[in-house]
């Protein structure tokens, strides 16, 4: 025995067409929204995030130098400290390392009792990777190794690249969620300096 189904109503008809166009224009502007979210996500330069360390002493962190020594953040205190973690592989730490390399250059020509020391801690990589990296793209900063991952805890890094600016008293100054840029780290900077400077 076949079933035979009723007829559509002009009313319920009406009340499907009507249905659909909405469904569809929110479906859109979902897939926009999320299209732009992405697309900004990529384009982030110099994003700042607060952090419990913010204004406060930075963390007593260690590292291993490139030739075995100890590298003691404590001990740079005098100095601007602007400390970049960073990982070979990782895309957004190898799109940011021009700008770092401009913006060592442009500390080093600065006044040395001014100009800001750079660091990049390795986090979870290779020696000889990262070496080849540095020789490949520049850079004659100092590297260090985060052997145990204790810097990168102390400092509540997430994921690379992360950038941080301590100041001569050693306390937490700025924090750089993304990729930064050359001008953006050294308008930070400049900003910082005139703030310390009395008046």
């Amino acid at each position: 025995m076949s079933v035979v189904e009723a007829p559509e109503s002009p009313a319920e008809g009406r009340g499907r067409r009507r249905v659909a166009p909405i469904v569809v224009g929110v479906l859109a502007l979902v897939m926009i929204g999320l299209f732009v979210l992405l697309a900004g996500a990529g384009d982030a330069k110099n994003a700042t995030a607060n952090t419990r360390l913010l204004d406060r002493p930075a963390p007593e962190a260690t590292a291993r130098a490139a030739d075995g020594s100890t590298f003691d953040l404590a001990r740079r205190k005098g100095s601007w400290v602007v400390v970049n973690f960073f990982q070979s592989t990782c895309i957004p730490c190898q799109q940011e390392h021009p700008e770092l390399v401009a913006f060592a250059e442009q500390q080093q020509a600065l006044d040395p009792t001014i100009a800001a020391e750079l660091y990049t801690v390795v986090v979870d990589d290779a020696q000889d990777a990262v070496e080849r990296f540095f020789a490949e793209e520049g850079g004659d900063w100092p590297v260090l190794y985060d052997d145990d991952g204790g810097f990168a805890v102390a400092f509540g890094v997430a994921k690379v690249p992360e950038t941080w600016i301590i100041d001569p008293e050693g306390f937490v100054r700025a924090r750089f969620i993304s990729q930064v840029t050359a001008e953006g780290l050294g308008t930070t900077l400049q900003q910082l300096r005139e703030l310390r400077e009395p008046t």
